[in-house]
């Protein structure tokens, strides 16, 4: 049985997560201000944490942080009522793992907590960033420089396998196999055409390219020329 603390200072909003956490079989503990967050995420066994950013007395994002700093490394869910890219970012690089915008369906808290269960240390982050290019992978989102693109289902699905193997190259094969799952054969051709559709949708002359050409291997991400 998985140990869930959740950080909530809403008591009605505290207790209805509590409530359907228990019922969905999980083991929760709560806390009410920052402060308490931290010290039971800090002393506790806990799975993973539901953590709340308006809190009295410490901030949420000072108290992920904190624990962050001292080597806590349990999955954490932020819940937040803001949803800017640059409020997720904040979150995300303060070692969130995830992030849920009020109001949400307590369906899709659970789906959340399910795959960061799963997970394990270190392992697929839904959260993926070179330079100013930002994935979400859960929403299916990208943006560069705070503008949204438009990609489509499988350009979507080859640009986080690029982020995913960000600075190294990977080879045709390599993206045949683990995004189209075929065989090289005469994907050749159609891989050359969806980077190009990607170089065009992500890269504009007045940002450096992500995308490079390796000579004798593929392709490669990489933040930096």
């Amino acid at each position: 049985m998985a140990r869930v603390l959740v950080v909530e200072d809403q008591r009605k909003h505290l207790e209805s997560l509590q409530r359907g956490l228990e019922a969905e079989g999980y083991e929760v503990l709560t806390a009410v201000t920052g402060q308490e967050g931290y010290e039971a995420a800090r002393t506790k066994a806990v799975d993973a944490v539901v953590l709340d950013l308006m809190l009295p007395e410490r901030h949420g994002l000072d108290v992920l942080r904190d624990l962050r700093a001292g080597g806590f490394a349990k999955p954490v869910l932020i819940l937040t009522a803001l949803d800017s890219v640059e409020e997720r970012v904040q979150g995300l690089d303060s070692g969130a793992n995830d992030y849920l915008i009020k109001p949400f369906a307590f369906a899709e808290l659970l789906a959340r907590l399910r795959v960061l269960l799963r997970r394990e240390p270190g392992e697929r982050s839904l959260y993926l960033r070179a330079g100013d290019l930002e994935m979400d992978v859960l929403a299916r989102r990208v943006w560069r420089g705070g503008v949204r693109l438009d990609l489509t289902g499988r350009e979507f699905e080859l640009l986080e396998y690029l982020l995913r193997h960000k600075e190294e190259g990977v080879t045709r094969d390599m993206i045949a196999r683990d995004v189209w799952n075929e065989s090289t054969g005469a994907l050749t051709r159609i891989i050359d055409v969806y980077i190009n559709a990607l170089r065009k949708k992500i890269e504009r002359p007045d940002q450096p390219a992500l995308i490079h050409t390796v000579r004798g291997v593929g392709y490669a991400l990489r933040e930096n020329p």
